[in-house]
């Protein structure tokens, strides 16, 4: 069953690579999860709205009118989450990552240099009607919509499989397959960065951030709830992606980047001794991993 699993993978690597984006008879199952801004709970002023319409559904839509040229939003329950707000006058979407509970959201605005200003503080209680809706829905740091190109990509990886961890498997090897790592822009990253996968799909090359972002979307599409992790192994920056199934719950550590490449670890084939014997014994062990962020 694994070997054919990955073959079948591999197969369909290749008919996206030759361009078949999309299942034959083009029926599309993914699950395309749309934020919305419905304006019933809103907070701000003039230059700043806070739309906490769907905080039951894990993510607040935050926009900016005003004139300054740099926002911060800092969300905060247990971690203080520090994102930019990038689109001036339409809404962007952030995750409530850490349940319910009562989160500060805080704006500030620009005022000169590296100094800012309090725009709007608002505490907002939240009761998820889910506590996995928060990595269903796309967000700031993985950003998509109905009409985005990864919507049949991630159809077509995934197409015929049922198990979760089968369709992990599959887009864990798309993209190795298919992606190359960006080493000049690794080196060269500015500060407040974002993927787009659409573009990564098009390039066919990115950054860990770009892989994960990647990865996370095209998992999300087939309703598995994914986190983007960020945080450190061994004190180096490092990047990975857990997982949810009903029969597992939350899977840390399936997908993650070294600082040199991707691997991938399936907690329930580990005791077979499938994959790197060394990267086994290191992912078994919790210590090993500090996760700061969440998305």
């Amino acid at each position: 069953m694994r070997k054919f699993i990955f073959r079948r993978a591999a197969a369909l690597t290749l008919a996206l690579f030759l361009g078949i984006c999309a299942p034959a008879d083009n029926t599309l199952a993914a699950v395309v999860r749309t934020p919305s801004a419905d304006g019933s709970v809103t907070y701000g002023n003039q230059s700043a709205v806070i739309d906490a319409s769907h905080t039951s559904d894990g993510y607040v839509m935050i926009k900016y009118t005003g004139g300054a040229k740099r926002i911060k939003v800092r969300i905060t329950k247990d971690t203080q989450y520090t994102y930019d707000l990038n689109v001036s006058g339409a809404y962007e979407t952030f995750p409530f990552t850490e349940g319910s509970g009562t989160y500060t959201v805080t704006i500030f605005e620009q005022v000169e240099g590296t100094m800012y200003a309090q725009l709007v503080n608002q505490s907002i209680s939240v009761s998820l009607s889910n506590d996995k809706l928060p990595f269903l829905y796309p967000n700031q740091f993985c950003n998509y919509s109905a009409a985005s190109n990864v919507v049949a990509v991630s159809d077509t990886v995934c197409a015929g499989l049922t198990d979760p961890l089968q369709k992990v498997a599959a887009v864990y090897l798309y993209a190795v397959d298919n992606l190359t790592y960006d080493y000049n822009k690794a080196a060269t990253v500015q500060s407040g960065y974002l993927p787009n996968v659409d573009n990564t799909l098009a390039s066919r090359n990115g950054i860990c951030f770009d892989y994960a972002a990647l990865m996370v979307a095209m998992l999300r599409l087939q309703d598995i709830p994914a986190k983007l992790v960020i945080g450190y192994t061994n004190n180096t920056y490092h990047a990975w992606v857990s997982v949810y199934t009903d029969e597992q719950g939350w899977i840390d550590n399936v997908i993650f980047f070294n600082g040199s490449d991707w691997r991938f670890m399936d907690p329930t084939f580990a005791s077979t001794g499938r994959g790197n014997p060394s990267v086994t014994e290191h992912i078994k062990n919790s210590a090993n991993y500090s996760a700061k962020f969440s998305y």
